[in-house]
């Protein structure tokens, strides 16, 4: 059955927003008078948000006591610098823009809550062409749910089946496997620490963004 949409998910599918992630996580360090970390160490755990950057910057895990006070002190340092140094990984602005031509609809599925994706998004010139964007509360499940995906399609009014999911990180694949779509691992991102994405039964795996369009053909 031929392709008729491609869903992605956000960080470190289309955008690399690891500098954002990593530098709210880091202030709170340098605020505490703690010496501040390169972005390298970041940058592994920026698929997994507050919860990633947390654990880099405090080793600190949601079963912490004060884990709550801790994230909503990182969301407030995102909220503020979440577009300064985010940027659509290389080959990324082409490849949806071949999409609109081709007239496929695309979308976005992510973990990220509405309060950051749709202020973000918004932003983005870039991402305006976006026919769906489900954010991690706009459903009342996340991924590796498969309601997420399933609202995307819905919302397109497509049957899954007929739909794409790209992503970076193994709970992206299991969405889309669960909701019967075609599944796509994309190699650029973050893939998590030690994620061996060839164990993650994704339909294909693709190492740059202009892969995507020969999967349409």
């Amino acid at each position: 059955m031929p392709i008729k949409a491609v869903l992605f998910d956000l960080d470190g599918t289309l955008v690399d927003s690891a500098p954002d992630l990593g530098a709210a996580a880091d202030q709170m360090r340098t605020d505490r008078g703690l010496p501040s970390y390169p972005l390298a160490k970041y940058r592994p755990l920026a698929g997994a948000g507050a919860r990633g950057m947390l654990e880099v910057a405090f080793g600190m895990t949601p079963q912490d006591t004060d884990y709550e006070t801790m994230r909503e002190e990182f969301f407030r340092n995102y909220e503020i610098r979440m577009t300064q140094s985010t940027h659509p990984f290389d080959g990324i602005a082409a490849m949806l823009l071949e999409l609109t031509a081709r007239h496929i609809p695309w979308g976005i599925v992510t973990n990220k809550m509405e309060r950051f994706t749709l202020p973000f998004i918004k932003q983005a010139t870039w991402a305006q062409s976006a026919q769906t964007v489900i954010a991690g509360d706009t459903t009342p499940h996340m991924k590796p749910h498969p309601t997420p995906v399933l609202e995307a399609a819905k919302q397109l009014h497509l049957p899954p089946e007929t739909c794409l999911y790209v992503g970076d990180d193994l709970r992206d694949i299991q969405s889309g496997n669960a909701a019967n779509m075609l599944t796509a691992a994309a190699t650029w991102g973050y893939l998590g620490a030690n994620s061996d994405y060839t164990t993650w039964n994704a339909d294909y795996i693709v190492e740059k963004p202009a892969a995507i369009l020969k999967l349409l053909n």
